[in-house]
């Protein structure tokens, strides 16, 4: 977005039209509060649109599913898959079979975002959270085999971010031993996950594989793991959700924002800061300090896709 393009302090429900890149896009309503801390649209545009040089990487070729929250995180949310009516003729989009029980039905015809102006276009719409498979489609549209393995670390009544910290640092040594590369990152939430970079031709492998190593660690730990959904083991424990590694799952994405009182973002971390973790605060980062963040160290994942490694 052109930098000299100004959002702060709009004529409350104007229209403003700002170049990104190398498109020009109408934004609407950029006065209105989207958190209860009154972070608004505009500042939610102007984080996504600086913090695009290091998103757009992780969603490239990953069709995206949005969480819009059009009256804010406090008014109802609902999850698109499907591209929505209005979408600019320019968006690529590419139409996918259901999975699972629902495989019969009508494909889901996904947005892709490649690009900053689809980024800027999908805050406008207060697309707050961007969720995105463990998979990429191909220039073709077809769908790729799964390339990442995903750990989703959550914690029950009692733990914290802290206990998942605890639990990411034994999966860490796991992983490494089956010749993995894991790297770590907050959900912008409660919980984090890990990430490794992988080959396999079965898509239903990553899954499997994640949830032997989970039953593993709920084992060894069944006081302190669980790795079973059910809510009612999840008390006093942190649950190793491996099943987001089915082809029909998402996660949700590096740099995202989350729906919740604050915009909170899913952000990477060091391994040095996951072990040093002993306060839920410690690993909490919104949108201005995830800049800053950016700013200083750059894009932690980077690199995640050089480390790719043949799934166990």
């Amino acid at each position: 977005m052109a930098e000299d393009q100004p959002l702060a302090s709009p004529v409350a429900g104007a229209k403003i039209t700002v170049q990104a890149g190398a498109r020009r896009l109408v934004l609407s309503n950029l006065d209105k509060s989207l958190y209860s801390d009154g972070f608004t649209k505009g500042e939610v545009i102007n984080y996504y649109s600086r913090i695009a040089p290091v998103l757009l990487p992780h969603l490239a070729g990953r069709p995206v599913t949005f969480i819009r929250f059009p009256d804010g995180v406090g008014g109802e949310q609902f999850f698109e898959k499907n591209a929505p009516h209005g979408a600019p003729a320019w968006l690529p989009t590419v139409r996918i079979a259901r999975s699972g029980s629902r495989g019969s039905g009508e494909p889901i015809t996904y947005a892709l975002l490649d690009e900053l102006a689809a980024v800027v276009w999908a805050a406008n719409m207060a697309a707050l959270e961007l969720r995105v498979p463990q998979w990429t489609v191909d220039g073709s549209g077809k769908r790729r085999p799964p390339d990442r393995l995903v750990f989703d670390l959550d914690p029950g009544p009692g733990t914290s971010i802290v206990h998942c910290c605890r639990v990411a640092e034994r999966l860490h040594d796991a992983l490494t031993d089956d010749g993995l590369a894991p790297w770590a990152k907050t959900s912008g939430s409660k919980g984090m996950q890990l990430y490794c970079a992988i080959t396999t031709d079965d898509p239903a492998a990553p899954s499997a594989y994640a949830k032997k190593l989970a039953q593993r660690l709920a084992r060894e730990t069944p006081d302190r793991v669980t790795a079973v959904m059910a809510k009612a083991q999840r008390t006093g424990r942190a649950f190793i959700d491996w099943s987001q590694n089915n082809p029909a799952k998402t996660t949700v994405a590096p740099y995202s924002l989350r729906g919740r009182d604050h915009p909170t973002v899913s952000t990477p971390v060091t391994w040095e800061e996951v072990r040093a973790c002993r306060r839920p605060a410690q690993l909490v980062f919104t949108a201005d300090g995830v800049l800053d963040r950016v700013d200083d160290l750059g894009d932690l994942l980077a690199d995640l896709g050089t480390t790719r490694a043949a799934l166990p």
